[in-house]
């Protein structure tokens, strides 16, 4: 780390638990972000600022004005504009060093196989099912720790799938890939603006943690928050032995 890394993460570094070695940790890591909206976006601005060396931001979506209430990522001015592009503007300005790739597509296939493999860790910030079980196969499949978030109305809950340990469970585990899922949208359900920042925030803390070896984990705990009421429930997730994607892991 050069001086002026030095004082731009000097709030890590004066951490114990964090210091040099934790931040050079960061500096030296690559993140894969998939969405780039009301999660995505304060997950990829808490991380941009911590300094991670690599954040590859991935949505094949454009700025719409319904989007501004909560992706902060975005201004009225990019409306129109592919997510992952205003993205990037936005987080070169926040930190110069970090170096953002901004992926214009939905990942799937080799595409998504490929970068997950070279990320270190992977926030799942989508708002579909379907993207979610496909996110975790890969994870499951590369070992790569998974940070998965979601957000509808006043109801929030994020947790980490470590796939790296054997023992752990992974998203299917918890949610099974089934035909009887109903899945709810913020287009029609509508979400709490300051709940993705919540939620997504958290996802950037447990990436950091997991990047610099410090903490605890949610693996095996689905923390959930009830925003009305302010109310935070925890709750203990097994592996499924059973489960059809991670059991012989």
């Amino acid at each position: 780390m050069n001086d002026d890394q030095l004082l731009r993460y000097s709030r890590h570094v004066l951490l114990d638990e964090l210091g040099i070695e934790g931040q050079a940790r960061i500096i030296a890591s690559r993140v894969l972000i998939i969405g780039a909206g009301g999660l995505g976006s304060p997950a990829a601005y808490y991380l941009a600022s911590a300094g991670v060396g690599t954040l590859v931001l991935a949505d094949d979506d454009t700025v719409d004005l319904t989007n501004l209430q909560r992706q902060i990522l975005h201004t009225t001015d990019r409306i129109g504009q592919p997510k992952a592009d205003s993205g990037r503007r936005t987080l070169n300005a926040i930190n110069p060093e970090v170096e953002v790739i901004a992926l214009t597509v939905r990942l799937a296939g080799d595409a998504l196989e490929a970068e997950v493999a070279k990320a270190d860790v992977v926030l799942d910030c989508s708002d579909n099912f379907a993207t979610r079980h496909a996110v975790n196969r890969a994870c499951v499949r590369h070992g790569t720790p998974l940070v998965s978030g979601a957000a509808i109305r006043f109801d929030g809950q994020v947790s980490t799938f470590d796939l790296r340990d054997a023992k752990a469970p992974c998203y299917h585990c918890l949610f099974p890939d089934g035909d009887d899922v109903q899945e709810e949208r913020c287009a029609t359900m509508g979400v709490f603006s300051p709940l993705v920042g919540i939620v997504g925030s958290m996802q950037a803390a447990e990436a950091i943690k997991l990047i610099a070896g410090v903490g605890k984990s949610l693996s095996g705990r689905l923390l959930m928050l009830e925003a009305l009421s302010m109310e935070w429930h925890s709750v203990r997730v097994a592996r499924d032995p059973g489960c059809a994607v991670c059991s012989d892991r």
